[in-house]
């Protein structure tokens, strides 16, 4: 395969972070803007944006591939079918630690990225729990996560 056939690198760094949360005990969060081809709960979305947990034990049926990242997630005690084209992503990052990458919008290629070490952390959780096993189920009343304050010193910088 030539470069110019090569498939996209966005959805293997996205794989990629999120290998890395989970390996490290960290909750995988991802940042879409959502659009016509979006499949999420639209009274969740603010400002034309959502962002989904897609820790194993809050999904089922998670997919990232070439494609879209889809699952099935719970919002409001129901669930939902989540489908993301890969394009739409804008982040992934670690809620703990706002560590992740950034996407410029509507980017699906791995060249104009926006890597950093430090992913904004958004406001709130937009996705509740969904327990994959009986054992890792949350709490009803636990609260959402606190997003990680910003690095002093930290920024996305461009890389060509």
């Amino acid at each position: 395969m030539s470069t110019s056939q090569s498939s996209s690198t966005k959805s293997y760094l996205i794989r990629a972070i999120f290998d890395w949360c989970v390996d490290n005990s960290l909750t995988p969060y991802v940042v879409v803007l959502v659009d016509e081809r979006t499949l999420v709960p639209l009274q969740h979305v603010r400002d034309g944006q959502i962002v989904l947990n897609i820790a194993p034990y809050a999904t089922n049926k998670l997919l990232i591939d070439a494609e879209a990242v889809s699952c099935q997630a719970r919002f409001s005690g129901k669930v939902e079918t989540i489908y993301v084209p890969i394009s739409q992503v804008l982040a992934i990052y670690a809620r703990e630690n706002g560590q992740g990458m950034a996407f410029q919008p509507g980017a699906i290629s791995g060249s104009g990225m926006e890597l950093g070490g430090v992913v904004e952390a958004p406001e709130e959780e937009s996705v509740e729990h969904l327990p994959a096993t009986a054992e890792s189920a949350p709490e009803p009343d636990d609260e959402p996560p606190v997003p990680p304050p910003a690095s002093k010193g930290s920024h996305l910088r461009r890389i060509k």
